[in-house]
């Protein structure tokens, strides 16, 4: 069979001379070797809680706890001290005593010697006058302890038959102690000095008793004034 070169091939054809083409086959891409499995869904881990303020909670809880303790014994402690100064200044814990014979509170020895009542004046003319009438309490006083301490008559009171309680008249106690120059000053330990107290009651008033004190803290003594 004889080849004529100006022959084209028929439609479908391969030209004459050329080898067939094998059409290709369709190609996945290049997948990696371990990257072939199926992905999941990396589970997502929930954050962790953080503990320092229920430290701090804890912690201000704690404190305030305490604080209320500390406040309650506090609280409490002053609420004793100031009613024992109470019923020490009322002498509900005072030691009974009787007039002329000593008796002692704290470091002072008292020993009440007389009373006298109706006085209107202290300290002359240019003394003071009573609302009432004064009274006068005769009283020595020896200090016990064994360092000096200053008496006055702050702590002191006097009663009426009625249980009415009288305090003392400082200024009036200056102008009836102007011969007493030792009076309502220091007191060094084994020395005794001598006074008056003085107090301003209702004329026609009369004290029952006296209540006296080292000071505020000490219970206190009480005689009777016959």
């Amino acid at each position: 069979m004889s080849y004529d070169p100006n022959q084209r091939p028929a439609y479908g054809q391969q030209p004459y001379g050329q080898p067939p083409v094998v059409p290709s086959q369709p190609t996945s891409p290049y997948v990696p070797q371990g990257y072939g499995q199926p992905a999941y869904p990396v589970q997502a881990h929930p954050p962790k809680k953080r503990k320092w303020p229920w430290i701090v909670l804890g912690i201000f809880v704690i404190g305030a706890l305490g604080c209320v303790g500390l406040f309650t014994l506090v609280l409490g402690g002053t609420a004793k001290v100031a009613g024992d100064l109470d019923d020490n200044q009322k002498g509900k814990n005072a030691a009974a005593g009787v007039m002329n014979k000593p008796i002692t509170d704290g470091k002072f020895q008292f020993t009440v010697t007389g009373m006298k009542c109706g006085v209107p004046t202290v300290g002359g003319e240019i003394g003071q006058k009573a609302q009432g009438q004064f009274c006068l309490i005769d009283v020595s006083i020896k200090n016990v302890g064994t360092a000096a301490e200053v008496f006055t008559d702050l702590s002191q009171a006097v009663y009426d038959a009625e249980g009415n309680q009288y305090s003392a008249d400082s200024g009036a106690s200056v102008y009836a102690n102007a011969d007493y120059q030792t009076f309502l000053t220091e007191i060094n330990p084994g020395n005794t000095v001598k006074g008056k107290l003085v107090f301003d009651l209702p004329a026609g008033t009369k004290p029952a008793s006296i209540l006296l004190h080292e000071s505020t803290f000490t219970e206190g003594v009480k005689i009777p004034l016959k």
